[in-house]
């Protein structure tokens, strides 16, 4: 088949999580729930982190980021499907759906990098205390963000440019809640094997290298956590890094079940199902995982709300 840069579709059909009737008005209300709280929690922790000095630095620097990385992450795909619930056409343009996907990649990618950014962060703070400002000033924390978005978007728009070369015949549906890029794959009717290469090559090198970082991170950081000769500071070590391995775990597990794997052997229901878990609840659970074991973020949330309250009351 003719490979030149065209499709026959001018729109897609996203049927969503579930075609059943009687699940669209649960499904909705449970999705907006949780949007509204991946939202209001993340903004709330990005407040934060802006308006109470003790916060800014490193550490919440980069956690801000992330909350931020969040809210686009969940904005991308969740907005759209609400929409769709209820729409009668269920549509996306062509060029929306390529817009969908370039952007979910990126904030998936931006990320992957920021928790790679966050582990070396923790592994220079418990393993180098002493040298941690010196290390971290300002200015590489700058870098370093701003490296993790560049990267992000290069990586997004490789995927996007060789999803853009495929080609969609009769079939235009589908069954997903956004434009992924497995779904997307199976309904076209041109070859997908430099798709798939790229994924299992480039992909798995963006997100397994991370991974690698993280680990030899918190591996450097176990390691200096049992040095320690008293139980208070082994036990504060890994209270330390707890949040961020839970977010990790969560996050990395149902991203490689999900990409990792051939093509042929995809499934549509489970990859949807487990899709759900690091674009929805992940980011959902995100704040409160950062908050409810973090002192700082307690105390500077009480702090504010003092604040409000006082010049409300005034």
């Amino acid at each position: 088949m003719d490979n030149t840069n065209w499709t026959s579709v001018s729109h897609f059909v996203l049927l969503g999580i579930s075609t059943h009737q009687e699940e669209q008005v649960p499904l909705f209300l449970l999705f907006l729930f949780m949007y509204t709280v991946n939202v209001s929690g993340n903004f709330a922790i990005i407040i934060l982190i802006i308006s109470i000095p003790r916060l800014q630095t490193p550490m919440y620097i980069f956690l801000g980021n992330l909350a931020l990385a969040d809210i686009c992450f969940t904005s991308t795909t969740v907005p759209k499907m609400l929409q769709n619930i209820f729409s009668p056409t269920k549509t996306i343009s062509y060029m929306g759906c390529l817009a969908q996907t370039y952007f979910f990649i990126c904030f998936a990618a931006m990320e992957n990098f920021l928790l790679a950014v966050m582990a070396y962060d923790r592994y220079i703070a418990i393993c180098h205390p002493f040298r941690y400002p010196m290390i971290l000033t300002r200015m590489l924390c700058s870098q370093m963000v701003a490296t993790c978005h560049i990267l992000s978007h290069l990586h997004a728009l490789l995927h996007t440019l060789l999803m853009g070369r495929l080609i969609f015949c009769a079939d235009n549906r589908i069954p997903h809640f956004f434009c992924d890029l497995y779904p997307l794959m199976k309904i076209s009717c041109s070859s997908t094997q430099l798709n798939t290469l790229m994924i299992h090559t480039e992909g798995v090198m963006v997100i397994s290298g991370a991974l690698a970082f993280i680990i030899a991170s918190y591996a450097c950081i176990s390691w200096a956590a049992l040095q320690s000769p008293s139980a208070k500071g082994k036990w504060r070590a890994f209270s330390t890094c707890s949040s961020h391995l839970t977010v990790v775990a969560i996050f990395y597990g149902t991203l490689s079940w999900v990409y990792f794997r051939p093509l042929a052997s995809y499934s549509v229901a489970t990859g949807r199902n487990l899709t759900v878990m690091y674009t929805v609840v992940t980011p959902m659970l995100n704040p409160f995982i950062y908050s409810l074991r973090n002192g700082d973020v307690k105390g500077a949330f009480r702090k504010l709300m003092r604040r409000i309250w006082t010049s409300l009351f005034r």
